[in-house]
């Protein structure tokens, strides 16, 4: 059994087109692949947030969340936006259901000790396989949203791209992190392929900088466990699953000799 995971940006979501929710229900229909979608939502926690008045700020592209920050970014990641997604994948023919990566022990995971400054944000330790698969054999396609729960019960807020990683490498599948650009740029042209140390260099460079650091980050840490394929791809595009699933190069592919980033 084949799985792909489609990592969607927050930045993209009210921007997709039709045909991409479509285009994942024929990925199961047709090509025999079993999507996994994992979102993000950081516009509209940051709106809400905003509307009331509690201050957010980033760290190398990472919420710093406290417990009202936290509140908002699960009803917002798990209420509306993950609602949203399995209503348009309804809508388009998929059985789709949406769950939080703390329902049923989905996601585990322990505070980053490394980056105290961030607060409730966490990095995934393990991934439940038997509920992603106990879904997909029922016919669903799971869409998730990223928070998760420490060994004391703790929420916490993890990273849209360094989840969708993890639940990855725990499959043994794809990972295509969905965005609203063409893949990692260079003097306007898009890189068709990257190493863990030409990712390395370009970060160094400041040619990868904000949101797109956890995002090759991500990609790097699972080329380096063994993923089968990371891309990021360009989610305007509302053929560019297809094309993926066909074999057509589209967007960013990642490759490497398993160095990590440090984040």
């Amino acid at each position: 059994m084949s799985y792909v995971v489609i990592k969607c940006g927050g930045s993209i979501l009210n921007h997709l087109p039709e045909d991409f929710f479509k285009n994942i229900a024929k990925l199961k229909k047709n090509h025999h692949l079993n999507p996994i979608v994992v979102h993000g939502g950081g516009p509209a926690i940051s709106a809400f947030l905003d509307k009331m008045q509690i201050e957010t700020r980033f760290v190398n592209g990472l919420r710093v969340t406290t417990e009202p920050v936290l509140n908002v970014v699960e009803m917002v990641l798990s209420g509306s936006i993950n609602k949203w997604i399995t209503r348009k994948l309804s809508s388009a023919g998929a059985k789709a259901i949406g769950i939080s990566g703390t329902d049923g022990s989905l996601l585990t995971a322990k505070q980053m000790e490394q980056h105290r400054p961030l607060g409730y944000v966490g990095e995934v330790e393990s991934v439940n396989q038997a509920v992603l698969t106990d879904l997909v054999d029922r016919h669903f396609i799971p869409v998730i949203s990223p928070l998760a729960l420490n060994k004391d019960g703790q929420r916490l807020n993890v990273n849209a791209d360094l989840a969708a990683a993890a639940i990855a490498k725990k499959m043994d599948a794809a990972l295509w992190m969905v965005t609203n650009v063409p893949g990692v740029m260079q003097k306007g042209k898009v890189l068709p392929n990257l190493t863990a140390a030409e990712v390395q260099a370009l970060t160094q460079e400041k040619v990868i900088t904000g949101g797109m650091i956890p995002k090759v980050q991500a990609a790097c840490d699972c080329v380096a466990s063994g993923a089968k394929e990371v891309v990021i791809v360009n989610g305007m595009d509302g053929n560019s699953l297809l094309q993926l699933a066909g074999g057509e190069a589209t967007g960013t592919k990642f490759t490497g000799n398993g160095v990590l980033m440090n984040g």
